[in-house]
């Protein structure tokens, strides 16, 4: 049997070769989720659903409502809880009404295509951290892990998961790549577009600071010509987040107006206890698989993590993937939701895509790749043709 050896990185050299790089990653992209979107129509058909209907259903509904009508809409649940517009965050809506009223479509067609225009963004984004980190034939299998993972599907809703990554990933980008002022502004977008921009903001605000201590400890004189830029970047980073909390404690005359919102749709912080005694009752009860499923799912999120630190990824990588992972586990609300939250973590992909690439064949890749674009479309169509939300 032959021996695999690890393959070097291949890198271009030119922005030429670059920019051919990225664009069949993109494509690859773009190929498998037209295969799953179209086993998705069919099956949808196929048991008498509208695709579109299902599409554009659940959280799609309330950024339509507020990109038609403005904030201030409330549903009382039949539990009695008071369901309140303001947990949704407004850049998506305020992307939504701008394009609709820009193309004369409808605010949903707009959430569609500003959602797979951003999941583009997004994998560009993810090629180019996987091509500087660790080569060209990494960065393609990373693009293509996150295509194929289970609720992939979502990124081609009009939800804000496709939006917020393609931030994330270039502010990430443009703080490692030493333009703050960017990476601020990309991160302030963030924070309008979700809760967990926070860690966005976080991470590139902890990176400029070290940038400008390391500054300092190796005697680099810096004048305000040299620092306005790092701190500007460190200013507009939570901005987004700050300011939307600040506008729903106005409209909420409430200090914790945004807590006191997401408390009605049980989504408050709560250090992770709703979710521990969530996943031990699924363990308990019978049929135990579900729970042990869980819990596999929790280990493997922690040995990725474990990986990302081996791989030595940059510390904002490390920073934003940590505190997404976090905010997800440590928050309560719908756990059906929680795969989802975890989407923007792309650098979670990178040591499956690193192993891929360096430890099987090309061969058997391309079989994993088949198999994981049918598993996800199989996954993504029970999922969304479900009684449920993703």
């Amino acid at each position: 049997m032959r021996e695999l050896t690890t393959t070097p990185p291949h890198r271009f050299g030119s922005a030429n070769g670059r920019l051919k790089g990225v664009t069949r990653a993109v494509l690859l992209f773009l190929g498998i989720r037209l295969l799953v979107l179209a086993v998705f129509l069919c099956t949808a058909l196929k048991i008498g659903r509208s695709p579109w209907a299902v599409l554009t259903q659940w959280d799609s509904q309330w950024y339509r409502r507020i990109a038609e009508s403005g904030y201030g809409h409330t549903v009382v649940h039949a539990d009695g809880r008071l369901l309140s517009d303001y947990a949704f965050f407004p850049l998506m809506p305020l992307l939504e009404r701008a394009v609709a009223a820009v193309l004369q479509v409808p605010v949903l067609a707009a959430g569609v295509g500003i959602s797979v225009a951003a999941s583009l963004v997004a994998a560009a984004g993810i090629y180019a951290w996987g091509e500087q980190l660790f080569g060209h034939r990494v960065a393609v299998v990373s693009v293509a892990v996150w295509a194929v993972l289970p609720m992939a599907p979502v990124l081609w809703m009009p939800y804000s998961e496709s939006l917020f990554t393609a931030l994330a990933v270039w502010s990430l980008y443009a703080v490692h790549h030493r333009s703050p002022v960017t990476a601020g502004a990309l991160a302030a977008l963030a924070g309008l577009c979700r809760p967990t921009g926070v860690a966005v903001a976080a991470a590139v605000v902890v990176v400029l600071a070290l940038d400008v201590r390391r500054g300092a400890a190796a005697g680099v004189p810096r004048g305000w010509r040299d620092l306005w830029r790092p701190v500007l970047g460190a200013v507009l980073a939570p901005l987004g987040t700050l300011g939307y909390l600040v506008y729903v404690a106005s409209r909420e005359d409430h200090v914790l107006g945004y807590a006191r919102v997401t408390n009605g749709w049980g989504n408050g912080v709560d250090g992770g206890r709703a979710f521990v005694a969530w996943a031990l009752d699924r363990v308990q009860a019978a049929p135990h698989w579900p729970g042990v499923l869980v819990l596999a799912g929790v280990a493997v999120l922690v040995g990725l993590i474990v990986a990302c630190i081996r791989q030595r990824q940059p510390l904002g990588l490390l920073l934003f993937t940590i505190g997404l992972v976090a905010l997800a586990f440590l928050t309560s609300g719908y756990f059906g939701s929680k795969p989802r939250y975890l989407l923007p973590a792309f650098p979670l992909v990178f040591p499956v895509a690193a192993a891929v690439t360096n430890r099987v064949s090309p061969r058997v890749q391309r079989l994993l790749l088949a198999a994981g674009v049918l598993c996800t479309a199989a996954y993504g169509a029970a999922w969304l043709l479900g009684p449920g939300p993703p």
